[in-house]
């Protein structure tokens, strides 16, 4: 399993990366965002023309997000976008509230005091984006720029990383780009960082685990109230 420090390469846009690198993020963005859906089947050529990429580096880029199970491949039946229902966004939330909140409490006392001012810079960064789009959208790039990241990587606990920086993550980024266009979530959000922040820059591991856990629950809240409105929506239409 790669470590953050491999994924993150892996994930930003590649300098001097292979094709494949590149077709990777390309299409692991495109499914983050929903410009490719759940569940949709994916098609060598059409991706190959939509993308201006090889087939040989597409090909080598799906097994990439089989990986990270960004994609399902199916015997004879091809390979589709994953589908994020319910019961695997409310398994990933809760393996998520746990490692995140074992994550601060570890960064409480192993981050330097200049990667926690670097966290305030970087949510003072977050605040103005939010105020550009009139507080409607809280979402974050990936990698350095990605709170959640930072905080998982200053815990120093390699395995750790490893299970918050491969398999998982752009699983939650899917989850979370979606919680981040309801505004209701975005400013709220933002203060729970910035309160996480204030415990670790305490030293409290304790209040930062606690803070944490009960930020990534309300996340969950959050995206389950999404979902029981989508369905009556389909239900109503059907």
């Amino acid at each position: 399993m790669s470590t953050i420090g491999e994924h993150e390469m892996l994930l930003q846009v590649p300098e001097q990366g292979t094709l494949a690198d590149l077709a990777t993020h390309r299409l692991a963005h495109s499914i983050v965002t929903g410009e490719l859906a759940q569940g949709q089947k994916l098609n060598e050529a059409e991706l190959a023309e939509r993308f201006g990429m090889g087939r040989g580096p597409l090909r080598e880029a799906l097994r990439h997000l089989e990986g990270m199970r960004l994609v399902t491949r199916i015997p004879n039946a091809g390979t589709r976008v994953v589908v994020l229902d319910r019961k695997t966004l409310a398994d990933i939330y809760g393996v998520r509230e746990a490692l995140e909140g074992m994550a601060c409490r570890l960064a409480a006392t192993q981050m330097s005091n200049e990667e926690i001012a670097n966290l305030k810079k970087l949510l003072d960064n977050h605040e103005e984006q939010i105020e550009k789009v009139g507080g409607k959208v809280y979402s974050q790039s990936e990698g350095d720029l990605d709170f959640h990241f930072q905080i998982a990587r200053g815990s120093r606990n390699q395995m750790l990383m490893d299970m918050l920086g491969s398999e998982q993550y752009q699983l939650l980024r899917m989850c979370r780009y979606r919680t981040s266009r309801k505004a209701t979530r975005t400013k709220p959000a933002l203060q729970q960082h910035r309160q996480i922040v204030a415990a670790l820059e305490q030293r409290d591991g304790e209040l930062a685990e606690l803070l944490m856990r009960r930020h990534i629950h309300g996340a969950w809240k959050s995206i389950s109230e999404m979902i029981d409105k989508e369905e009556e929506v389909g239900q109503a239409s059907a």
